[in-house]
């Protein structure tokens, strides 16, 4: 059976948010566990994720939001912990206006392919970056790219309840990442 590890970004996804939702109905999850979802400080994020990686019985799939996004692509530099895929929802751009201050330490870009199978969604009219943002991170990270048209930040705030669509996309990269 596929497991899930769940990497929210800042404020670590309330229970209106699709994460939240997905990770009381999939089998076999859980959530990455940072020392603080409001003051993200890069170093323990990385700790943090590695041994929830550690952790799993076999390779995750990373269900990764926002900030939680640059997380897994600068981690995935840093170990060989293997992962079986990650599906990346709103990768926000560290130069978008909207981009929160108290994530400097999340800049730095990783410029190379990601080393497991990735699906990349992003939304026309996210604040935290372009749809030019979206196409150039997923062209560099070798990550299928879906756009879903107009749904903010894909977040709570973006009312897709549980996400049917997300949940779809899901499962077609868990079963590429098999």
């Amino acid at each position: 059976m596929t497991e899930f590890i769940v990497v929210p970004g800042i404020g670590g996804s309330d229970s209106t948010h699709w994460q939240s939702m997905w990770e009381q109905k999939l089998p076999s999850v859980s959530r990455f566990r940072p020392s603080s979802w409001d003051e993200p400080m890069l170093d323990d994020w990385l700790r943090a994720l590695d041994e929830s990686v550690a952790a799993a019985k076999t390779p995750p799939v990373l269900i990764a939001h926002s900030l939680g996004c640059l997380l897994v692509a600068i981690w995935q530099e840093t170990t060989n912990q293997p992962v079986s895929g990650a599906f990346l929802v709103a990768v926000p751009d560290p130069n978008a206006h909207a981009y929160p201050p108290q994530a400097s330490s999340f800049t730095r870009l990783p410029q190379a392919t990601l080393r497991f199978p990735s699906l990349m969604v992003a939304s026309a009219n996210d604040p935290y970056a372009s749809m030019s943002f979206a196409e150039e991170r997923a062209r560099v990270w070798g990550a299928e790219l879906h756009r879903i048209g107009n749904a903010g930040h894909i977040n709570g705030k973006s009312n897709l309840g549980v996400w049917p669509v997300g949940q779809a996309l899901l499962e077609k990269l868990s079963l590429n990442a098999d």
